[in-house]
């Protein structure tokens, strides 16, 4: 019998609440933390103290994952004096070190960003992709982008005169690229730095089943819930900043069946 999608929202520190939830449910934890470099959401602290959280933070992740979870971490850059440090090389270790295994480092290219004067712009951030061990959930076609030369055919040999390629299309490959969330796009909140959904999608779609579940430790505005809901994913999503809260409640409204979490 099908059911409508469970979004569940907690709000508090994902470090208090991750440690209370079961080990072995979760298919997949997908997030975005803060980058520390000072946002209206983050308290900057040292950049030890940062790279001790989210340690904290993806050990947490792989023991709620089940076997065959996926653990999706967005980052960018830690910028300070102007200095940058790709948070990257932080996290591709702590989710080793947590036991989980790299299948991906995904480059996002988006078109739009602060301009530099004295370093190249930026002008794309990174997913890193664990698993939780090796037999895990891949589905390509869901995601696969339209093929360069759609029409190409084979030229010789037995299949002669066949499509060369899946006519459903190609392996959208690990550089993705998709706009940003800036000041005049459609999925625009006051959460100053958003989630494209189509990134999310992408993950979503490829890497979880109808009616699995899925967490994010760093809500925001609640982008991985309305993913979620909108393919029949179940989620709960932890976020300490009640104002984010509230624009992802109103993000999630009817028709997606809401729960409010015990801690909200």
């Amino acid at each position: 019998m099908n059911r409508e999608p469970s979004i569940l929202i907690e709000n508090g520190d994902c470090r208090k609440i991750l440690p209370m939830m079961p080990a072995d449910t979760a298919q997949m934890v997908i997030t975005s933390p803060p980058y520390n470099i000072g946002k209206e959401y983050e308290k900057r602290t040292t950049l030890e103290k940062w790279a001790a959280d989210q340690k904290e933070v993806i050990a947490e992740a792989a023991r709620i994952l089940r076997e065959g979870g996926h653990a999706c971490w967005q980052v960018g850059n830690h910028v300070s004096a102007g200095e940058v440090i790709p948070l990257d090389s932080i996290i591709i270790p702590a989710m080793r070190e947590a036991g989980l295994k790299i299948r991906n480092r995904i480059v996002w290219t988006f078109g739009h960003g602060l301009h530099c004067r004295k370093r190249l712009s930026g002008r794309h951030e990174t997913i890193i992709w664990g698993t939780k061990g090796d037999a895990y959930t891949f589905n390509l076609d869901p995601i696969r982008v339209p093929q360069k030369y759609p029409q190409k055919r084979y030229f010789k040999g037995p299949r002669k005169g066949e499509l060369s390629g899946n006519p459903l299309g190609k392996n959208p490959g690990d550089v993705w690229d998709i706009p940003n969330v800036k000041h005049n796009h459609p999925e625009k909140t006051e959460h100053p730095c958003q989630f494209p959904e189509d990134l999310v999608s992408r993950l979503v779609l490829a890497l979880t089943e109808p009616r699995d579940l899925i967490i994010d430790p760093y809500a925001g505005s609640g982008t991985t819930g309305v993913v979620a809901a909108r393919h029949g994913r179940d989620a709960v999503l932890i976020e300490r900043e009640a104002s984010y809260i509230a624009i992802a409640r109103d993000r999630l409204s009817l028709p997606i069946s809401f729960q409010k979490g015990a801690a909200a």
